[in-house]
């Protein structure tokens, strides 16, 4: 079942073909299930490339040490000239890869298999949300005049309102004539932020404020 279709030093038009058509079917399909949870048009195309232009890397090769050589320098430049990815951009590369390692030697059952098993694995583990962790802390970023003290001025507020909260920041705003305070709070019920927004409103004079999740870094490899 796992024996391959090509075989070293020679090869037909109708292998080679069978190959290729393989790898980029099997490209369409990693390709399809990066687009799930993915945003953006350049990557997903690649993606879907990606299986046939390695099998086509494999059949040139072809076991000639010269040949593998130049083929690792080449590749060495690409990836000094490309920018990190996330860790779900390079896990998809390295499947993708394997795929076409796969079909460029012409191991097609073992090609399919892959796909279809590290598909499922995927497709289960995204639909679970399997490693999602829910980030409740939230930043807070609220003007005051430059007259008021803001030491401690809403701690009653924060008491009531959240589970833990600590000033992270101060910096002056509209040329130094107020004062912008970034908070860390984690809320002790979500559905009270716009209660907790008004009771804030009356302490600064109505002034502007700001609360929004925390940006968090993406996972790069």
């Amino acid at each position: 079942m796992l024996s391959s279709i090509l075989h070293a030093g020679t090869f037909n038009i109708q292998s080679v073909a069978l190959a290729l058509a393989t790898a980029f079917i099997l490209g369409l399909f990693i390709a399809l299930l990066y687009r799930r949870n993915a945003v953006g048009e350049d990557f997903p195309v690649i993606l879907a490339v990606l299986p046939l232009l390695v099998a086509s890397v494999i059949m040139i090769v072809n076991g000639n040490l010269g040949t593998s050589v130049a083929v690792l320098g080449a590749f060495g430049l690409v990836r000094f000239r490309s920018a990190a990815g996330t860790a779900r951009e390079i896990g998809f590369i390295f499947f993708a890869m394997a795929v076409g390692l796969a079909s460029g030697m012409g191991f097609l059952s073992l090609a399919f298999l892959i796909t279809i098993i590290t598909c499922l694995a995927i497709f289960v583990l995204e639909s679970l949300h399997f490693g999602h962790v829910e980030h409740k802390e939230r930043v807070l970023r609220i003007t005051i005049p430059e007259d008021l003290d803001y030491d401690g001025i809403f701690d009653d507020l924060f008491f009531v309102y959240t589970k833990k909260a600590y000033l992270e920041k101060v910096k002056t705003t509209n040329m130094g004539t107020m004062y912008e305070l970034s908070y860390r709070v984690v809320m002790r019920d979500m559905k009270q932020q716009k209660a907790f927004i008004d009771a804030l409103r009356c302490r600064n004079g109505n002034l502007r404020i700001m609360m929004g999740l925390v940006q968090r870094e993406k996972n790069e490899l």
